[in-house]
């Protein structure tokens, strides 16, 4: 197929659906940061904004009071990270309880990293939700949130193998979640494989894919790492030698991004998940590619 019949095609797609996900400030600056990104992106309309909770918990007055902040001064529709690790049950349904009341409809539910951080034993914990489909039924019981969960195309670093991740999965569904994001990744072939053995499994909700646009290649190499993706040789060629060159950098990931996100586009994927990291600039640049506006976020695929 041709450029140019490539880009005809996308003029006639169905329109495009984005989610944002940030992460809680932990000083005054990064606050900034994050809601200067968050007023960048807002007007794009994206179908929710997620923000995270750290590990053991760890963020969770922090999480709570940028959803809060989300909720008051924006249109924008948060979703809220809600974690099993280092937490009592009574402990969780009054963090959930608590943003049923201030107006949360939608809760990204996982089970989360042990307190000592990725990679470390997990223990569930004492008298709280071992494990996510726990989480969701616990969370059901408090109110009938939309629920998403998390996604492993590569396979999570503590899972036996592929079967029990999907095993996994569909017990997450069955438990009531409606949409998964994946963790990112880089090769889109990994990506297709992955939602095959998934739709075999008879798993039919929506497997957004997560996309992580790479600013730092060796920050993303480091969460790669931590997360069990893999990173391309080829990835790794193209930010090779540009350390200390961070405007040739941001243009070669543009590239990546815009290279990656319309790859998927042309083979019929619709909604994407960025894992922004508090920036904005990049993010929004891809979106344009996709199509969105400000003025109307059902415009078509560019």
């Amino acid at each position: 197929m041709s450029v140019e019949s490539i880009r005809q095609s996308r003029e006639h797609q169905m329109p495009i659906s984005v989610s944002f996900e940030f992460f809680p400030p932990k000083t005054a600056e990064m606050e900034e940061t994050l809601w200067n990104s968050i007023a960048r992106l807002a007007p794009l309309s994206p179908d929710f904004v997620s923000v995270t909770y750290g590990a053991g918990g760890s963020t969770r007055e922090r999480t709570h009071s940028t959803i809060v902040r989300i909720l008051k001064e924006t249109k924008l529709r948060p979703a809220a990270h809600l974690t099993c690790v280092a937490a009592t049950t009574q402990e969780i349904d009054q963090v959930a309880k608590g943003y049923w009341d201030a107006g949360v409809r939608h809760i990204v539910a996982l089970r989360g990293d042990p307190p000592a951080g990725a990679g470390a034993k997990y223990d569930p914990p004492a008298n709280g939700y071992a494990y996510t489909k726990d989480l969701i039924n616990g969370l059901k019981k408090i109110g009938d949130f939309e629920i998403s969960v998390s996604a492993y195309p590569e396979q999570h670093p503590e899972s036996p193998s592929v079967e029990f991740e999907l095993d996994l999965l569909k017990e997450k569904v069955d438990a009531g979640a409606t949409r998964a994001m994946t963790q990112f990744f880089f090769d889109n072939k990994v990506y297709f494989r992955y939602l095959d053995k998934v739709r075999a499994r008879g798993i039919d909700i929506p497997i957004v894919p997560g996309i992580l646009p790479v600013l730092n290649f060796k920050q993303a190499q480091s969460f790669a790492e931590k997360c069990g993706a893999s990173v391309p040789e080829w990835l790794a060629r193209r930010f090779e030698g540009l350390d200390d060159d961070p405007a040739t950098r941001k243009l070669i990931a543009a590239s990546v991004a815009a290279e990656q996100v319309l790859d998927l586009v042309d083979k019929g994927v619709r909604e994407f998940h960025f894992y922004t990291l508090n920036r904005a600039d990049l993010v929004y640049a891809i979106c344009h590619l996709l199509g969105l506006r400000p003025e109307n976020k059902n415009q078509k695929a560019a």
